[in-house]
């Protein structure tokens, strides 16, 4: 991992969860610096995966989950059908736009999490097959998995951006810090 998560307060997990939280969805960010809305939208490898696409999936996957823990219905109308569709960047779509959304939705997680009186709090995960009947996860366990779900699709975004340009996870931190070329 480029970037080091050091633990502010040892007493404060909430803190450190989502400090977690941020480093992943940098990586994520970091893949699209510099690169254009073309660029952004291919797919260099044998995957369907492209930069753009993580970066709307991941927003998009953050978003559901908060909906989830905060018991409000989803801001998307998303079928099985056009489920596809959270991992591309429609006619009409931008890096600034899903950027803006994230920031916004990350700054929402935040406030959220740390308004809940205890992360052992829980929540009901809806009927669906993969789910078992009847579950319910504690916030603790979606900041757990939101950090599972953008690091493995951070993994994703490095070998894509690598694919582009030749440019990697450490060159770009340092482009972000202003340390490097």
């Amino acid at each position: 991992m480029p970037i080091h998560v050091i633990e502010k307060s040892t007493s404060d997990e909430r803190g450190t969860l989502l400090d977690f939280l941020e480093a992943q969805r940098g990586a994520i960010r970091r893949s699209v610096l510099g690169l254009t809305e073309e660029q952004v939208r291919r797919k260099p490898s044998a995957s369907e995966l492209s930069l753009g696409g993580l970066l709307k999936h991941v927003a998009d996957a953050e978003l559901t989950w908060l909906r989830l823990a905060q018991g409000r219905p989803e801001d998307t109308d998303r079928t099985p059908e056009s489920w596809g569709e959270s991992f591309l960047l429609l006619e009409g779509e931008s890096v600034a736009g899903q950027l803006a959304l994230w920031e916004k939705t990350a700054a929402e997680t935040e406030e959220f999490i740390r308004s809940v009186p205890s992360l052992e709090d829980t929540f009901a995960l809806p009927e669906a097959p993969w789910f078992p009947p009847s579950s319910r996860v504690s916030m603790r366990w979606v900041l757990l998995h939101l950090i599972e779900e953008i690091a493995r699709h951070a993994g994703h975004a490095d070998v894509i951006r690598e694919s582009l340009d030749g440019r990697t996870a450490f060159g770009l931190v340092d482009e972000e810090r202003g340390t490097g070329a």
